[in-house]
């Protein structure tokens, strides 16, 4: 069985709902799953992972949240996430969805093997979206 760790932040509720969702799927999909907020996320439990999930809506100038999330990510390395499957995922209200495009570049620098070009959906999370979300769960899992 592998083990999913799935980490996020989320202001308004957004991402965590896509969040839950990858957790569902990579659930039935016969993952362990642990599913943490960035605030209560490490390195060490990233690293001990078999596969990965990171969201974070899209802030400010299409940025990642910079408290919480860009510190954590920030905090790992190719050690952490090289060669292992990695989800992104996240909302946002404006833009073109740079933010998640750069994240994607940026995770494949670390070695990370990146699902597609990350699932972004604009402000509350669509069926399409949660769907999505849930078929990258099962994919991890997989």
């Amino acid at each position: 069985m592998k083990k999913i760790v799935i980490v996020y932040w989320s202001g308004s509720g957004n991402t965590e709902t896509m969040a839950k969702s990858v957790a569902k799927g990579a659930s039935e999909g016969g993952g362990e799953v642990v599913l943490k907020p960035v605030g209560e996320a490490s390195a060490d439990l990233v690293k001990g992972a078999d596969a990965l999930a990171f969201g974070c809506p899209a802030m400010g100038d299409e940025i990642l949240e910079e408290s919480e999330m860009e510190p954590f990510i920030v905090s790992l390395g190719s050690g952490d996430v090289g060669g292992k499957a990695l989800g992104l995922f996240g909302s946002y209200d404006w833009g073109e969805g740079k933010w998640m495009q750069d994240w994607v570049e940026r995770m494949k620098g670390l070695g990370a093997q990146v699902d597609g070009s990350g699932i972004i959906t604009q402000l509350e999370p669509s069926e399409e979206a949660l769907n999505a979300c849930y078929e990258l769960g099962k994919r991890l899992a997989g």
